[in-house]
């Protein structure tokens, strides 16, 4: 009678007779069968009862010869139903169910609910927002398949209900991708040098590593010109103690090019740099500093002429608390609100042409990939 329709949802349901007494609540008399009059995706309007999952977890698995049903620790106290079900239904196979702690990061929710809830309102991209610890935000984001494979490793499998700081993902990541990352030049916060004397030696493009610890990955050459952008935190107009980048009168090397000298700088009416002079000292490309000059750093660059824009997406952590989950208004009261910064950045031309799913390290600054579904 109620799959043939004659009873209203929650006027009816089906239920096992198991033990009403039971101290285990999963054992008092389940419902297996409830009434659903709900338009079904594959099977349309042909049904109007829907199996608990309790009831149909372990029936599936039977059915499609699993061996080993995994859980995590909340479905502990289900077992006995699973095992219930199994002994009690004319089923092909008898699998088992082995529970285990579910893996929880702090910054972020694992709870496929909570992760529903930030795309459904808008708090995040989609599912592979970058922010997100699905799969295909982690794909996104570059994460390295060795690399998350190893930090499960790591962490392993345990009945203790723990977080793991992110941290060790993050480890992980930085570590395999150390290795395996080609280097490249972007400049993130950009100001102009101009090299005054380039005509005492001009280069048409300097040769640079590819990696400084894999010489197997060979060189590229980048062109330079007498104009380059720097990043503004690589000058100081009144040099700390231990800044060792440019300042007026001071010297830097250009990575894989000359040293160059601060002759001067520009600012707007806002006190900003707007433009720094320098000029080059012929003969130090590839070179050590000539006697009686300081030089204690190379600092990256992006060449004027030839570098071009590229909108750079900066993710921070989607929640400002570990854990989010413990805070006192919710998950959402605790939304990181600068997790993403997009901003306009120099790159080497190199970088204008790579394919989507490139993965480099910036020099000095970290990881980027090229993104999945918007890098052109």
């Amino acid at each position: 009678r109620m799959k043939a329709g004659e009873f209203k949802e929650g006027e009816a349901v089906l239920r096992a007779k198991i033990d009403l007494s039971s101290s285990n609540m999963n054992l008092r008399d389940p419902v297996l069968y409830r009434i659903m009059h709900a338009h079904h995706h594959n099977t349309g309007d042909a049904w109007c009862i829907y199996p608990m999952y309790d009831f149909a977890h372990p029936l599936e698995d039977a059915l499609e010869h699993i061996t080993h049903s995994l859980c995590t620790l909340e479905f502990e106290n289900h077992r006995p139903l699973y095992d219930w079900f199994i002994e009690n239904c004319p089923v092909p196979s008898k699998p088992r169910q082995i529970e285990f702690a579910r893996l929880n990061l702090t910054y972020t929710v694992m709870s496929k609910r909570k992760l529903l809830q930030l795309v459904q309102e808008g708090r995040v991209s989609g599912w592979s927002d970058p922010r997100l610890p699905t799969i295909s935000g982690l794909r996104r984001r570059g994460y390295p398949p060795e690399a998350v494979v190893h930090f499960c490793k790591r962490v392993g499998i345990t009945k203790f209900n723990g977080t793991t700081d992110v941290a060790l993902l993050e480890f992980d990541i930085r570590d395999f991708l150390n290795n395996s990352a080609p280097r490249r030049m972007a400049v993130l916060d950009p100001v102009k040098v101009l090299l005054e004397n380039w005509s005492a030696e001009p280069l048409t493009s300097v040769s640079v590593a590819n990696h400084p610890q894999n010489p197997e990955m060979g060189e590229r050459r980048i062109p330079i010109s007498n104009e380059v952008w720097i990043e503004r935190e690589d000058f100081m107009e009144v040099p700390e103690k231990k800044f060792f980048r440019l300042g007026p009168d001071r010297h830097v090397r250009l990575k894989g090019g000359h040293i160059i000298r601060c002759t001067g700088f520009e600012k707007d009416a806002e006190g900003n740099i707007t433009l720094i002079r320098a000029e080059i000292l012929p003969g130090t490309v590839g070179a050590d500093s000539p006697e009686g000059v300081v030089c204690k750093a190379a600092i990256h660059w992006v060449d004027v002429a030839t570098g071009s824009d590229a909108e750079v997406r900066i993710y921070d952590r989607l929640f400002t608390e570990e854990n989010p989950d413990d805070a006192d208004g919710g998950f959402l009261s605790v939304i990181n609100p600068d997790s993403l910064k997009i901003i306009t950045a120099k790159i080497e031309p190199d970088l204008a042409g790579v394919a989507p799913g490139f993965s480099c390290q910036f020099d000095r600054t970290g990881y980027f990939v090229a993104d999945s579904e918007d890098h052109q």
